[in-house]
């Protein structure tokens, strides 16, 4: 098999071998029963937490209650700093869709109106597990990962680099994909660098500017944790949530996908791996690592400023639009 092959394949199963698709039990259950949902909280006009503000965030006040689909959760609540909160139920976020249920797929119509899906994922992982068509749901791809650098990621692999390693196995095809630099703590940097990440969180930006007032957009890739926490990272800056609050949104992912990736950790201990390899295992399976987003910011404040600097100057996205986007998804 050609490197390259190798290298391809490796990415797919570092996609798709975590859990990502499950729904963990990682949120505890609300004192409002189950039959309540958001929208009858909104309709009766009570101060349930999940309407007002998000001091800190919180599996809680974030979750959207999905069953069939992990790391399900929304940008609402969120404080920004030109005033107001974040709306509530309009921006959510959530791993790969394919296990929604139709108890799921409801939710998403009736409570949160949903009119557009965003998937962030390649062709090789849509093709196995593409997302449900919704009614009245428009469904949009977008690529951040570009396949053909992935070819360029060869260069850093010599015979050596495969030396011990069971390409038949798993656990050894994501080991190689680490050794090819595909997952490293500079990873997001490369989502933002990259010239269809550019374009592809562009689009997204594109898609916001034109969603139906009343309407939701959701959001996501495979796990729903990096090339989505960028995306989520991307529009929370646009709204004026501060960064300590977009890293503990970002980390949220490690809160929902609590259980597996105990069991996941576990495994990997038990296989022998410790220290900087087991973080690097973990952060490429169902875990996210704050060091990978602290240096995307870095970098990204180091060459544009800011992170909306980076919007405007990368995604084409204007001040006047960034007007547009706070009165679109800001309370006042």
């Amino acid at each position: 098999m050609k490197i390259f092959q190798i290298i391809a394949l490796s990415l797919f199963v570092l996609l798709s071998l975590t859990g990502c698709g499950q729904k963990t039990n990682a949120v505890p259950e609300r004192e409002q029963s189950a039959e309540q949902t958001q929208e009858d909280v909104l309709e009766e006009g009570q101060s349930d937490e999940r309407m007002t503000e998000t001091k800190t965030a919180n599996a809680e006040t974030q979750s959207i209650d999905l069953t069939g689909v992990g790391n399900a959760r929304e940008l609402g609540g969120y404080a920004s700093e030109y005033g107001g909160t974040v709306k509530r139920g309009v921006l959510l976020r959530t791993a790969a869709l394919n296990g929604a249920t139709e108890d799921d797929i409801r939710r998403l119509q009736d409570v949160y109106h949903l009119s557009v899906i965003a998937d962030l994922r390649m062709d090789r992982e849509l093709e196995p597990a593409p997302d449900p068509e919704i009614p009245g749901v428009k469904n949009i791809q977008i690529h951040i990962i570009d396949e053909a650098v992935l070819a360029e990621k060869q260069k850093n692999l010599n015979p050596d680099d495969l030396d011990g390693l069971d390409l038949s196995n798993k656990m050894d095809q994501l080991k190689m994909a680490i050794k090819a630099g595909i997952v490293n703590d500079q990873m997001y940097i490369d989502f933002l660098s990259g010239e269809m990440g550019r374009e592809g969180y562009k689009r997204l930006f594109e898609e916001l500017l034109k969603l139906p007032e009343g309407d939701a957009l959701l959001f996501h890739c495979t796990q729903g944790k990096d090339r989505t926490g960028c995306a989520a990272m991307l529009i929370l800056s646009a709204l004026g949530v501060d960064e300590e609050t977009i890293m503990a949104d970002y980390l949220l992912t490690n809160t929902f996908n609590a259980a597996l990736i105990e069991n996941e950790r576990q495994a990997l201990l038990n296989q022998g791996y410790e220290g900087e390899e087991l973080e690097t295992m973990m952060a490429a399976m169902d875990q996210v690592n704050p060091q990978y987003m602290t240096n995307a910011l870095d970098w990204i404040k180091n060459n544009y400023g800011s992170v909306t600097g980076y919007i405007t100057s990368e995604l084409g996205v204007t001040d006047e639009q960034l007007e547009i986007l706070k009165n679109m998804y800001l309370d006042a």
